[in-house]
């Protein structure tokens, strides 16, 4: 049985030898005993979890399951269900896989860098084997560079909102491992909830239209997805709502978030009234918060989810204030 070293410390050679055991490996009969998953294919699980939420999924809707998964199953000679049943072991949420898989899931997902190392060994070994990337794709877009892997959306968390909400929801916790992949599921959620309204927005500011592509790739941190009602405020449902949330870039979203800026049920883009009253005689705060290029409306493209009206009055009620001063 592979160890924790074997994961945390895998060798491209050790990948390779993995990877060609996986290709030479018969397809598992339905109702079958499955071989057991290799570390190559438990490291790219959990790091498909950063995209795939597995509880969106049951047994009769595996077969739905968005990429990478249909990917990773065809590669790994395994049906979609067999794939997200190790990203729930993974997580801790099904007690059927090993303690020192949960142990690698809480270490790896805490520390990105490292993640971002082990995945790229994975993948590269992959390659080296005849993998292509139609068969494997990048799907961290990590292989070609050294860039660092970024989880979207945690400057909106601190450690203490974070613990202080583990502590309130699970009061009866008693194991460090199951504490430490609930945090690191706390913190999974957020990246995907940011990552699918950056999607729900069509990667534009939806006060002011930004976007911004360099060589065919988005610029990353030029543009926030935030809650409107924060996340240490909201449910556990709510902080995974898309309809909770607002794509921005910076100066927006720091404006939103402070009160500065709001938009009511309607749509309508409002700007503090003193703000409002500067803006046309300083270039710079017209440049930011004239209109344009602030819009009248939300900016959302065809299709997209409006955000929904309990958070706007929410923001309304508790963070802006036509009485607060620039």
């Amino acid at each position: 049985m592979p160890t924790a070293a074997d994961y945390f410390a895998i060798s491209p050679n050790a990948a390779r030898a993995q990877w060609r055991s996986i290709l030479t490996r018969p397809w598992a009969l339905k109702g079958g005993r499955q071989v057991a998953f290799a570390p190559v294919e438990t490291l790219l699980c959990l790091a498909a979890s950063l995209l795939v939420n597995h509880r969106r999924y049951g047994g009769s809707t595996a077969h739905r399951a968005e990429k990478p998964v249909p990917s990773l199953a065809q590669l790994f000679k395994r049906p979609n269900s067999s794939i997200l049943a190790k990203m729930a072991n993974l997580d801790g949420s099904r007690r059927h896989g090993a303690r020192h898989e949960m142990e690698v899931a809480a270490h790896l997902l805490g520390d990105q860098d490292e993640l971002a190392a082990v995945y790229r060994i994975v993948v590269r070994a992959a390659r080296d084997v005849g993998i292509t990337g139609d068969d494997l794709p990048d799907f961290l877009y990590l292989e070609h560079d050294d860039a660092p892997l970024i989880l979207l959306g945690q400057d909106e968390l601190s450690t203490t909102d974070i613990a202080d909400a583990v502590q309130t929801e699970h009061p009866d916790i008693t194991d460090h491992l199951t504490e430490l992949l609930l945090i690191t599921a706390a913190r999974v959620g957020q990246h995907r909830f940011a990552r699918d309204v950056l999607r729900n927005h069509g990667h534009r500011c939806v006060f002011c239209g930004l976007a911004v592509t360099v060589e065919d790739r988005r610029a990353p941190r030029m543009l926030v997805a935030s809650h409107i009602k924060p996340w240490r405020k909201s449910s556990p449902q709510e902080r995974l709502d898309v309809t909770n949330g607002l794509t921005a870039c910076p100066t927006h979203d720091v404006a939103f978030d402070t009160g500065l800026l709001t938009v009511n049920g309607g749509l309508r883009i409002h700007i503090h009234n003193d703000l409002h009253r500067r803006v046309d005689a300083d270039p710079a705060l017209h440049a930011a918060f004239g209109r344009p290029p602030l819009a009248e409306r939300l900016l959302l493209p065809d299709g997209a989810l409006p955000p929904q009206r309990t958070y706007l009055d929410w923001h309304r009620a508790h963070v802006y204030r036509e009485t607060r001063p620039v």
